[in-house]
């Protein structure tokens, strides 16, 4: 009676050990995904040049355009609905995200330029024109005792000028 009582108890562990695993793995492709997706939103903000100043040659964001840009493709890659960010049915979020950082760094400073940003403990090092991206993404988990898990997830993202 007891080794039946012991597997019992042991298979118990056993599962849960194995969800929370599981749901762990699936956390770390949350975060795989959600850095993919700052990673291209802010190259697609920084590839947003202002023509007109482009014709004068000056590299120049046009900031209206970058943020679309970037905003677009957050929407895309996480399956999100335009500008409240709520996770659309097939996302793998279940929050919406926050956007926290979003800088366009361009004209008024010398390249090298290191930004910094100690809110967020986050340090870049532009060589040319670019965009900084932060959001704020949480995983829901499986199990509904522990708490979600959240990353501050960072991007940047420059001109090529060479």
């Amino acid at each position: 009676m007891y080794k039946l009582l012991l597997l019992t108890l042991m298979v118990t562990v056993w599962m849960t050990l194995h969800l929370q695993q599981t749901d762990e793995e699936a956390a770390m492709k949350l975060l795989h995904q959600g850095k993919r997706a700052v990673n291209r939103a802010a190259h697609a903000a920084a590839l947003q040049l202002d023509r007109q100043a482009l014709s004068e040659g000056i590299i120049r964001i046009d900031e209206a355009a970058a943020r679309a840009a970037a905003s677009s493709y957050l929407a895309a890659n996480l399956q999100l609905s335009g500008n409240d960010w709520k996770p659309l049915p097939n996302s793998p979020l279940r929050e919406p995200i926050q956007i926290l950082v979003f800088q366009i760094i361009d004209e008024g400073v010398s390249f090298p330029y290191v930004y910094r940003n100690d809110e967020y403990d986050y340090e870049a090092t532009l060589r040319s024109p670019g965009v900084i991206l932060i959001i704020r993404m949480e995983h829901p988990r499986i199990f509904t005792a522990t708490k979600p898990i959240g990353w501050e997830i960072k991007g940047v993202a420059e001109q090529v000028v060479g």
